[in-house]
């Protein structure tokens, strides 16, 4: 590995620095104002607001693990003994407290009757099988059963050994899968209040840009930004609505995005905010609190961020790659943060299988595959338009600024795609 720590940066905002801007710009989608009382089965995917207390404790009374024949340990010192069996215990019922001397044919998730302090297996039983129904159905639970030395507790799931009422089930901001809400269901908690999904107006610009499924005039591109934000945005959890490419008319765009901003609580552009000729995005923004700026970071470094006609806004860099790479470095931090939603992304730690280079004072971000080694293979190059590589892909690849060149074996951190 080699890195540069000294020396002069370019003129640039750091990838830190500018994920603070959009968390700043993004605090009041945290407002109380937005949120929403939903039953579980409409909660997927959403962020929760309050801490969950847990009302029961979880198994909220000791149970059998296995099926078998609940006991007193105690009767089966040593050798083990010859018990005489009592009616049996079936998931759902209130035993009978145990008296010494007798074991209880019990099913997996019944109660434990009081005095039992342990299960043993039907597998372990002489007879290894509870007796077969009888002509007319009944089962005859008359006789004895051997069994074998059981130490206490065993194969007995204890009251509150997985939670125990008022414990903290689920911290505020945790993102509900499928297993949060399995859990708050187990906790008999119907409902639950979250953050509203955020609404964001996607704006694709660009004279060169044409709707996929029309016919493609020489130098015009198909619109992929468009679609891949998106996808990216709902997988999120955001709501998007998006409008008609917008040509590099600035008054054009304007109509635009004023027709669309009343009823969104974030815009996201994509293309027009560089320092070239035609860059629609600048051009509309000129009489808006909107910065336009280059953040230390490839791909992705121009941005635009600030607020039009009172709304958020973020302007995201037009080649696809860019703008994929924005919405993880920045929007998609910030979503988590602020909503819960989506779940964070995990950092792992994987080592190349083949040497980098990366420019001395920015963050580069590269697409990769994580093999089943733990290795991780490069796919493409540093473009910003490589959409076949980043398709290949499962990772982003992180390269800190600083840090020039990196040898086949050293660590790098990637981010699951």
């Amino acid at each position: 590995m080699t890195s540069h720590p000294h020396g002069k940066a370019e003129h640039a905002r750091s990838v830190a620095g500018h994920a603070a801007a959009v968390a700043e710009l993004l605090q009041p989608l945290r407002s109380l104002e937005r949120t929403e009382t939903l039953p579980l089965t409409q909660a997927l995917g959403r962020g929760l607001v309050d801490h969950v207390t847990a009302p029961i404790s979880l198994p909220p009374f000791a149970n059998s693990q296995m099926d078998g024949y609940a006991v007193r340990s105690g009767d089966l010192s040593g050798a083990g003994a010859d018990l005489s069996i009592v009616p049996p215990v079936p998931a759902g019922s209130s035993p009978q407290p145990l008296a010494p001397g007798t074991a209880a044919p019990i099913m997996t998730g019944a109660m434990i009757p009081e005095g039992a302090d342990a299960v043993v297996p039907i597998e372990k039983a002489e007879p290894d099988r509870f007796p077969e129904p009888g002509p007319d159905g009944a089962v005859n639970w008359n006789g004895a059963v051997k069994l074998p030395a059981t130490a206490p507790g065993t194969y007995v799931r204890a009251a509150g050994s997985d939670i125990a009422a008022g414990e903290r089930a689920l911290a505020a901001g945790t993102c509900l899968g499928p297993a949060q809400l399995g859990l708050l269901a187990a906790l008999g908690i119907p409902e639950v209040t979250v953050y509203k999904a955020a609404t964001v107006l996607l704006v694709t610009t660009g004279d060169e840009v044409v709707d996929p499924g029309r016919d493609l005039p020489p130098g015009k591109i198909y619109d992929s930004n468009g679609t891949l934000l998106e996808a990216a945005m709902k997988q999120a959890g955001l709501t998007v609505r998006r409008t008609a490419i917008s040509t590099d008319n600035p008054a054009e765009l304007l109509a635009l995005l004023r027709a669309g901003s009343r009823r969104a609580d974030l815009i996201v552009t994509t293309g027009g905010v560089s320092k070239g000729a035609y860059e629609v995005v600048r051009q509309a923004m000129a009489d808006q609190p909107v910065e336009f700026l280059h953040v230390a970071m490839q791909p992705g470094g121009p941005q635009g961020i600030g607020t039009f006609d009172g709304v958020p806004f973020l302007g995201f860099p037009g080649n696809p790659v860019s703008c994929l790479v924005s919405f993880e470095m920045f929007l998609r931090p910030a979503l988590s943060a602020f909503l819960g939603a989506p779940a964070p992304r995990l950092p792992l730690r994987a080592r190349l299988d083949q040497p980098l280079a990366s420019p001395a004072h920015k963050h580069q971000i590269r697409r990769g595959s994580l093999q089943p080694d733990g290795t991780v293979k490069l796919e493409g190059g540093e473009g910003s338009h490589l959409m076949h590589a980043l398709a290949g892909s499962n990772v982003l690849v992180h390269v800190p600024a600083g840090v020039t060149e990196l040898a086949a074996g050293d660590e790098v951190e990637v981010w699951m795609l």
